[in-house]
C-alpha cells in the first residue's frame, strides 16, 4: 500500500507517518520545505503541487492523508485580534490547500483499487458545539469538513472513499503541552480508522477512537 501523508516532517503527521510504515505501508512523507528523507510540498503553492504530482509519476496513491495545516490565531482575542492576513493564510492552508492537493493528486488516487482520501479536520469544525473563540481556525476546519463531505459524495460512483477525522487534543506544538492525547495514540487511532473507511460510509466525521462527531 503506498499512502502519501502531507506536513509529515512534525507533530501528527510525523506520528502518522511512522505508524503507517510500522503497518507495513510505503510512506510518501511531505514537507513545505526541503528536507531530507521529505518530499516538497507547499500545499498553497499551486505550481508545487504540480511539481509534486509529476515527482510520483505513474505511481498509485491508495491513501492520501491531507494533514498539512496551521493555526495561526491560537490565542488571540477579539479586540484587535484575527487579523485579515491571518484569514487568508489559514484558509489558503487549510481549505484551498486540502482541495488543491486532492485536485491534483486525484489520478494517482483513481489508480489503486482501493482508492481512500483522509483529512484531518478538528472537533472545532463541530457547528454543534461551539463553546466560542478561535474564530478562523475553527471556521477554516468548518470549511473543510464540508469539503470533505461534498468530495465523498462527489467520487462515491468513482469508488473513491472520503474521511473526515479528528485526532484528539494533541501534545504538539499546536496543541500545546496541556493537551490531553500522546501524538502516538492519535495516530494508532487514525491508523485504525483509515484502515475501517470503505465506499459504505465515506464522507464519515469522526475521532480518532472511532466516535462520530455531531455536524
Amino acid at each position: 500500500m503506498h499512502v502519501v501523508v502531507t506536513g509529515a516532517n512534525r507533530g501528527i503527521g510525523h506520528a502518522l507517518a511512522a505508524h503507517l510504515e510500522a503497518s507495513g505501508a510505503t510512506v510518501t512523507r511531505t514537507s513545505r520545505s526541503p528536507q531530507p528523507g521529505y518530499a516538497t510540498l507547499d500545499v498553497t503553492e499551486p505550481e508545487s503541487q504540480c511539481a509534486f504530482a509529476e515527482h510520483l509519476g505513474t505511481r498509485a496513491i491508495d491513501l492520501l492523508v491531507c494533514n498539512a495545516g496551521v493555526y495561526l490565531d491560537k490565542g488571540q482575542t477579539f479586540e484587535g485580534g484575527f487579523a485579515a492576513d491571518l484569514w487568508a493564510q489559514t484558509f489558503a492552508t487549510n481549505v484551498g490547500g486540502v482541495f488543491q492537493t486532492i485536485q491534483a493528486l486525484m489520478p494517482h488516487v483513481k489508480r489503486s483499487t482501493t482508492p481512500k482520501v483522509a483529512i484531518i479536520s478538528s472537533v472545532m469544525a463541530s457547528t454543534a458545539q461551539a463553546p466560542g473563540g478561535s474564530y478562523i481556525y475553527r471556521a477554516s476546519k468548518a470549511a473543510v469538513l464540508n469539503l470533505g463531505r461534498n468530495l465523498a459524495s462527489d467520487f462515491r460512483d468513482d469508488g473513491v472513499a472520503f474521511g473526515i477525522y479528528h485526532p484528539g487534543w494533541v501534545i504538539t506544538d499546536m496543541g500545546g503541552p496541556s493537551a490531553a492525547v500522546t501524538v502516538d495514540e492519535s495516530a494508532a487511532g487514525l491508523v485504525e480508522r483509515f484502515a475501517a473507511l470503505t465506499l459504505a460510509n465515506t464522507g464519515v466525521y469522526e475521532d480518532f477512537r472511532g466516535e462520530a462527531i455531531p455536524f
